[in-house]
């Protein structure tokens, strides 16, 4: 018994320890290099779709009760599974005294909070209107530049739509030849930012989000799966 706690407990452990000590330098890694330009595709797709018109246009056709009935779960699954899905996998690899799920688990975290942060730091100086619930004028060119003029929890990228993608990626880059585990993730994340989409915000918040979220996904999956290769080398050298 005192062999099979200290296994899980160790590995726990490590994980925690990658989680802490990359999460600043996987945060500032997310602009580093060619990754920036992704936040400026962003941002041009963004610039695209507002001022051609189309994010109005898709407002006005997914607006509809039909529509609202089959992706507003979406807006609670985005906001609740990432509470819960962390320590679901940290307490699966506990159990099962896998080291791979307990770091997937501290790895999908981190991603969500990294997720989380930029897309805050982008609503707090972007200020974008969110839909009306009704048709009304079209307000989808309507941003508040400047500091907290919209709050950090509306606006433009979806932080649902991010986060999403942040997490699906991360699980991708750590499992890929398990491709049922990672098309459930990619599906889940379009779910995601399509459901939002057509709810509580434009198409363009959520074309930003899942390119945002990509690269945050893409930088935890590698310092993770990095770390998780040097781990099983240790062991084996260990051995």
């Amino acid at each position: 018994m005192a062999a099979f706690c200290r296994k899980p407990l160790r590995r726990s452990y490590q994980g925690m320890k990658q989680f802490l000590v990359t999460l600043p330098r996987n945060l500032i890694g997310c602009f580093m290099g060619r990754r920036i330009v992704w936040h400026l595709v962003a941002i041009v797709f963004t610039a695209i779709l507002v001022m051609s018109g189309f994010d109005w246009r898709y407002f006005l056709v997914t607006r509809n009760p039909e529509l609202r009935h089959w992706m507003w779960p979406a807006v609670v699954m985005g906001m609740v599974l990432p509470i819960y899905l962390p320590f679901i996998l940290l307490a699966i690899g506990f159990i099962a005294r896998n080291a791979k799920v307990v770091f997937t688990g501290w790895a999908v975290g981190q991603a969500e909070i990294i997720g989380a942060l930029i897309t805050a730091a982008y609503k707090a100086f972007t200020g974008r209107v969110h839909p009306a619930h009704d048709l009304g004028v079209d307000i989808s060119h309507v941003f508040r530049f400047g500091w907290m003029r919209g709050g950090v929890f509306w606006g433009w990228p979806s932080s649902h739509t991010t986060v999403a993608f942040a997490m699906a990626v991360t699980v991708c880059t750590l499992w890929p030849k398990q491709w049922r585990l990672g098309l459930v993730a990619v599906l889940y994340a379009f779910y995601i930012g399509f459901g939002v989409s057509m709810t509580i915000h434009w198409y363009s918040d959520f074309v930003a989000g899942a390119i945002i979220g990509s690269v945050v996904g893409m930088v935890v999956g590698k310092s993770f799966d990095a770390a998780a290769r040097f781990e099983q080398k240790q062991t084996k050298v260990t051995k």
